[in-house]
């Protein structure tokens, strides 16, 4: 087996596009002969780097990024050639525009604002010094934002984990897809008739966890968890929720745009925009499947709906693992073909409280997006380092709360605050 990446036919016409259209765009104007040179000699630039990089790279590695910025900078150079024909667009609005891009591609709040900026400034630039061709101004925007951008924010946000591995090779992550493009209330039904075995719906006093006991490890010991937060998790489906979401103004808009484009869509992760929302109410169950029917649970799908409409907020696909001496909690989120994963470690807090945290030193707990082969069922899986949570449940006043909390590259952007009440009392247990 060798350690290294052989250019596959694919790849390398990709890349002759990439370079070609590059080359014809940066020409353009300047004669057919120097069009067709051009589109050659960047065919030819982008086919040699390709081959390069796939040669040097390792397995469960990315593209070398020296390759990657080269290819986004041939990808800019059709677009600012549209941009200008298309509108008569001025250079520093090209500059703009692909550097808003840029920024938006980047995801990070920093990201975002610093690529219209230096689009602008880019454009103005060789504007001046009379280079305006708009797919010079484009290339040369995409060129200095991601080199700056490399240097400014050089940590990691997404790296690439694995390549072809066994789910047994990555046991913190959950390789369960959706096989549709619409995920819904009903996707553990449609998993069981994959899986096999016994579907129960909306199963009768089972929790999300089978057991705390299955958690203990150095820093977590079950006996020290308040009994009604115990029972929270080992007999969730005792219980009702409400939610109020908490979201920062930053993000407002951009999760609008999400919710409507993405989430709805997807039926998949679309946590309640505003109070209004969350008034609708929230119904909350789980599905279980007993795959080798021994009356063992072996999936436990906890689905949380709009309560007016049935319309699904999340679908999470709970499960618990032990790596050495430590047990943790991996939460996987059902996409098309491909998952992803949030894997947490417990920690005891607040006289009794359970917190479930990805913000550990510990290799496993942290966010994973998967790629599930479909015949094969091998996992490709990218680390997602920029995004990080915490789920606190504890006993306030006498009442069961639970505040789960959300970071993205280190900034604070939403914290979701549930009250949790008994359905046969109406209260807390212990409370009357």
């Amino acid at each position: 087996m060798t350690d290294r990446h052989a250019p596959d036919p694919a790849g390398l016409a990709t890349a002759a596009l990439i370079g070609a259209g590059a080359g014809a765009a940066l020409s353009a104007g300047r004669g057919r002969a120097a069009v067709m040179g051009a589109a050659l000699a960047g065919a030819g630039v982008m086919v040699a780097s390709e081959v390069v990089a796939r040669a040097r790279q390792r397995p469960n590695e990315i593209p070398a990024l020296w390759h990657r910025i080269l290819s986004s900078t041939a990808l800019a150079a059709p677009l600012g050639r549209a941009l200008g024909r298309s509108r008569r667009l001025s250079a520093t609005t090209v500059g703009t525009a692909v550097g808003a891009l840029a920024g938006v591609l980047g995801v990070r709040p920093q990201k975002v604002v610093l690529g219209p900026v230096l689009g602008a400034t880019v454009g103005r630039a060789l504007a001046a010094r009379g280079h305006d061709d708009p797919a010079l101004v484009a290339a040369t925007t995409m060129l200095v934002y991601r080199v700056l951008s490399a240097a400014v924010f050089s940590d990691e946000q997404v790296a690439l984990l694995a390549e072809q591995a066994r789910a047994e090779d990555l046991p913190f992550v959950v390789p369960l897809e959706a096989r549709s493009r619409y995920v819904g209330v009903d996707y553990v039904r449609a998993l069981a008739g994959v899986l096999g075995g016994t579907y129960v719906r909306d199963a009768a006093d089972v929790g999300i966890i089978a057991s705390l006991d299955d958690l203990a490890g150095p820093e977590f010991d079950p006996a020290d968890v308040e009994p009604r937060v115990r029972e929270f998790y080992e007999h969730t489906t005792r219980f009702t929720l409400d939610i109020v979401p908490e979201w920062r103004a930053w993000v407002r808009p951009g999760y609008l745009l999400y919710a409507m484009v993405v989430a709805r869509p997807l039926g998949q992760a679309r946590v309640p925009m505003n109070q209004r929302e969350a008034l609708r109410g929230v119904r909350s169950r789980i599905d279980t499947i007993d795959v080798d029917r021994d009356d063992v649970i072996d999936v436990r799908g906890w689905i949380r709906a709009f309560a007016d409409t049935d319309e699904p907020i999340y679908v999470g696909i709970y499960t618990t693992y032990r790596d050495d001496e430590r047990g943790y909690v991996s939460v996987g989120f059902p996409l098309p073909q491909s998952s992803f994963t949030a894997t947490l470690a417990p920690r005891t807090v607040d006289g009794g409280g359970l917190l479930l945290t990805s913000r550990s030193p510990l290799a496993h707990p942290g966010h994973y997006l998967t790629y599930i082969d479909d015949k094969t069922r091998d996992l490709t899986t990218l680390e997602v380092k920029g995004f990080s949570e915490e789920l606190r449940v504890t006993v306030v006043d006498d009442e069961l709360r639970a505040d789960h909390a959300f970071w993205v590259f280190g900034l604070p952007f939403l914290v979701l605050r549930y009250r949790i009440r008994h359905k046969a009392t109406g209260v807390v247990p212990g409370t009357a």
